[in-house]
């Protein structure tokens, strides 16, 4: 079994998944495309994850349904952040007025998080190659490490759901966020986490839809 396989456990299945007091972090890749047989995914507590991928993939969906939030887990996303500036502002109000006050507020929250002692899931589209380097830093001065849960879902299905879901981007920006994503798995899928991570997961719209935890112990 890999390293990384120690910190993805099927429910049900033979691998146990060890207590993590000392244990060094997971390493490397693991590719779960195609499968649906992996219920939890385990990191050791105090780790970051980020979950990257399309816009319209599905990853604020995944994260809501699979991260606990508690004292000692904190999400951040900021789809979280723009429906609670949504909340309080005029519905009239377009969001490209107050976007920048909420990436501001985003990423203010994002610092108050990583400067607790939670474990931390992040929201990013996988084009912000420099949230992912201050993650990766921020873990590293902590004694931590960063790992990525990346989906891989085609262009229509993701532009499907930001329709679904009303909420679209730019033709120019959906293709910058498509080749920023198309990087990070090519480099994912040959065993290699992308930059800065200690340990990547691809998963597919199955093996996401399949997966009911994200455990830090």
């Amino acid at each position: 079994m890999s390293s990384l396989e120690s910190a993805c456990t099927a429910q049900g299945g033979a691998g146990a998944v060890p207590r993590r007091a000392a244990a060094p972090a997971p390493t490397g890749g693991r590719d779960l495309r195609g499968t649906t047989g992996v219920r939890v995914l385990r990191f050791p507590a105090g780790d970051r994850v980020v979950v990257s991928g399309l816009p319209g993939s599905g990853k604020s969906t995944l994260i809501r349904r699979v991260v606990a939030v508690h004292e000692t887990v904190t999400r951040i996303d900021s789809q979280d952040m723009r429906e609670r500036w949504e909340a309080r502002l005029p519905a009239r109000l377009p969001y490209a007025l107050y976007r920048p006050l909420v990436r501001v507020a985003h990423y203010l929250s994002l610092r108050r998080a990583l400067a607790s002692t939670a474990s931390v899931v992040v929201h990013d589209c996988g084009s912000q190659g420099w949230v992912r380097r201050w993650l990766a830093s921020n873990a590293r001065r902590r004694g931590r490490a960063l790992h990525m849960v990346l989906l891989d879902v085609p262009p229509p299905v993701a532009l499907a759901g930001q329709a679904e879901r009303g909420r679209g981007v730019s033709a120019y920006a959906f293709a910058r966020h498509r080749r920023a994503v198309r990087r990070l798995v090519a480099t994912s899928q040959a065993g290699r986490p992308p930059t800065g991570c200690a340990s990547v997961v691809l998963l597919d719209r199955a093996a996401a839809g399949a997966l009911r935890g994200v455990v830090f112990d």
